[in-house]
């Protein structure tokens, strides 16, 4: 956890650590960075207001370097913050107020995700090859840096390759619950896929009422 609030974080520690978690804070960027860096973290939860460079910053530096998970705490419950935690990179953000069960039950669902091993197989069409075990994507051979939703977004569309998947199916698939009106986090990672695979512009259609399709190659078939 980055934060520099050290009540703040304390009271998350302390909620963590009771549902079973191993909770190490970092008070400043510098210390942060260099826990995520070392790779022994398996989720990063990062406070907008961390001081000195701002949480916004860390998260800019950290994606430079490391795809590991990263649930963002925002000073705000609006979806103007929450938009932009997810342009910078976050996988998950939660806003203030929120209430306890819901911070754990997120970590959970990001950890759930990123488990490696948790579907040892390698999904592969039109070009694109998702290792399942190392959490690697390929395009044509080539390798594309995704984050941890990104990743798991990109894994139920191909799973459905020629089929449409609506809206609340990802977010039940990764979240656990329905997405709202005025929730537009789904749209904003599929946003994200489609610019990291600019030159498949067919990649991923959005089918207006239904939701999003991923689009095989000609008869190839979605290996599973």
């Amino acid at each position: 956890m980055i934060s520099g609030d050290d009540a703040f974080s304390g009271r998350l520690r302390d909620l963590l650590a009771e549902q079973g978690f191993r909770v190490e804070v970092a008070q400043n960027a510098t210390r942060g960075l260099e826990i995520a860096f070392a790779g022994s973290a398996a989720l990063v939860v990062l406070d907008e207001t961390v001081p000195n460079e701002g949480g916004y910053e860390v998260l800019r530096r950290l994606r430079m370097k490391s795809r590991v998970p990263v649930l963002m705490l925002l000073r705000w419950d609006t979806p103007e913050e929450r938009i932009a935690s997810l342009e910078a990179g976050a996988d998950d953000c939660l806003g203030n107020p929120f209430h306890p069960d819901e911070l754990t039950a997120r970590v959970r669902s990001i950890l759930r995700r990123s488990e490696p091993g948790s579907l040892s197989r390698t999904l592969e069409s039109n070009g694109i090859r998702l290792d399942m075990e190392s959490r690697e994507v390929f395009s044509d051979g080539a390798p594309v840096g995704l984050t941890s939703v990104e990743f798991d977004i990109l894994a139920v569309l191909i799973r459905s390759a020629g089929h449409p998947v609506s809206r609340d199916e990802l977010m039940e698939m990764l979240n656990h619950r329905k997405a709202t009106p005025f929730d537009r986090s789904i749209d904003m990672h599929v946003s994200h896929l489609r610019k990291k695979f600019v030159s498949k512009a067919d990649l991923i259609k959005t089918l207006r009422g239904e939701g999003y399709q991923f689009c095989p190659s000609g008869e190839e078939d979605v290996r599973r």
